[in-house]
């Protein structure tokens, strides 16, 4: 467990180091490259980052799910080490090298499914994902691929084609992946059907079955691409019969179904995969984030059958799998498997106190989640559920001035995402949920 983690701002952020360096962010790097605090990190550790200007930031958003295990985990810092005395990079495609083996043999034997797997590893989320639509054309020899509103699978030319947001992920940048059809997710709290929450999974399966009898032949279909729970689009986690349903109908068509695992697998909803929670099991798994304990690594799961479909030399990248991080994924599974148990302590507690900020304020719509990974969907008025857009900046504005990081998400610019490491202390994530109950409550008075 991480020592207790307490915010302490000692110059009002950003402070003159990390001005100067904004500076020179604007001159050299793209605007186009966000970023969510207007600070520049010294260190990290655990659940806290400090600051160049000597501020230390209790940290609810951990890399954008990449570090489950914390910063600078010990366990996984001596690996590397290890590793560091032996080779760096050799690419795999030249000279093989054990860990990428022993990484694929540990995904394969703890994926969800009773059956063969061979495991491909990459550098990020979008190439799993990428490398996940490439095995299921192959194997298939169809092309299309359905997946969902309100989806994010990337910034590549393939990502952004079956990501749902045109903002700002695929605004302005031409032709996109031909054959990627969308259809609604369930999205219950507001039903694209606009039906009331309990009958909206079962509606949204309804209308998918119709149009794949009246517009897509299932015959075109290769795979189906899913998050089992939606990430950037709102935190939004399903009801079991929408998932279900969308197996059944995989099954009954044979089309492939693919869960994009990249921020919701590595323990992050407190059971390793988010389709655990379902019942189900995928074809192929896309992970990412978390799976290299801070390092840059991705891998593609999938049925041994689909992935041997593949001619030699069409799966693969020069820096695929790289040791350092290989080793470092090794050791980071088994850390969280290991904090499991723990992660679904801390997810009552975060429930608890989100439930209880939800009845203390009318600003707050919905509350959602599973293990660690909960949103907080904002509204001007619970009846209309109008997005209150502007007040959830202000309150991720006031929570980083008073020393906590966190950031936002959702289709509507609404939603506060909380993603603290699964090793983070009670009286730390305890602090942290009371500085951004302050927070709320502040704005939520400004803004009646």
């Amino acid at each position: 467990m991480n020592k207790k983690s307490e915010p302490k701002i000692n110059l009002t952020p950003p402070g003159p180091n990390s001005t100067k360096l904004m500076k020179l962010r604007e001159k050299y790097v793209p605007n186009a490259v966000a970023f969510t605090v207007p600070i520049f990190v010294s260190s990290s550790q655990g659940a806290t980052i400090t600051d160049v200007d000597g501020n230390t930031y209790i940290d609810f958003a951990a890399g954008i799910s990449c570090l489950n295990i914390g910063h600078r985990n010990p366990e996984v810092i001596e690996e590397i080490k290890t590793q560091l005395e032996k080779y760096l990079h050799l690419s795999y495609h030249v000279t093989p090298y054990e860990p990428y083996i022993r990484l694929a043999q540990k995904l394969a034997t703890i994926a969800p499914g009773d059956f063969e797997k061979k495991v491909v590893l990459v550098n990020s989320g979008a190439e799993a994902v990428e490398n996940a639509v490439k095995v299921a054309r192959k194997y298939s020899g169809k092309h299309s691929i359905i997946t969902f509103e309100h989806a994010f699978h990337g910034r590549t030319r393939l990502g952004m084609s079956l990501t749902g947001s045109i903002h700002p992920y695929k605004y302005g940048f031409g032709a996109q992946d031909p054959g990627i059809y969308r259809f609604p997710y369930a999205y219950c709290y507001r039903c694209p059907f606009g039906l009331e929450q309990k009958n909206c999974g079962t509606r949204c399966i309804e209308y998918i079955e119709d149009n794949l009898s009246i517009h897509l032949s299932p015959d075109e279909v290769a795979g189906m691409l899913v998050e089992p729970v939606q990430g950037e689009g709102g935190f939004i986690v399903p009801p079991t019969e929408f998932m279900t349903g969308l197996n059944k109908i995989c099954k009954e068509k044979s089309i492939l179904l693919i869960a994009d695992e990249v921020q919701s697998g590595m323990g992050r909803t407190g059971e390793m995969f988010a389709t655990d929670h379902f019942g189900i099991v995928p074809d192929i798994i896309a992970l990412a984030k978390s799976l290299g304990g801070g390092l840059p690594l991705g891998a593609t799961v999938a049925r041994a059958d689909i992935m041997d479909s593949v001619q030699v030399g069409g799966l693969g990248g020069t820096f695929g799998g790289n040791p350092l991080s290989c080793v470092a994924g090794l050791k980071t599974i088994t850390i969280i498997q290991s904090l499991l148990v723990n992660t679904k302590k801390l997810s009552s507690i975060l429930k608890h106190r989100l439930n209880e900020i939800f009845e203390k304020s009318e600003i707050v719509g919905d509350v959602r989640g599973l293990g660690l990974m909960f949103g907080v969907e904002l509204v001007k008025d619970r009846k209309t559920k109008e997005p209150a857009a502007k007040e959830r900046n202000a309150v991720l504005q006031e929570c980083f001035r008073k020393g906590l990081i966190i950031m936002g998400a959702g289709a509507y610019k609404n939603v506060i995402r909380f993603l603290p490491p699964l090793n983070i202390d009670e009286p730390s994530l305890n602090k942290g949920l009371d500085t951004f109950e302050d927070a709320l409550l502040m704005i939520s008075k400004q803004a009646k």
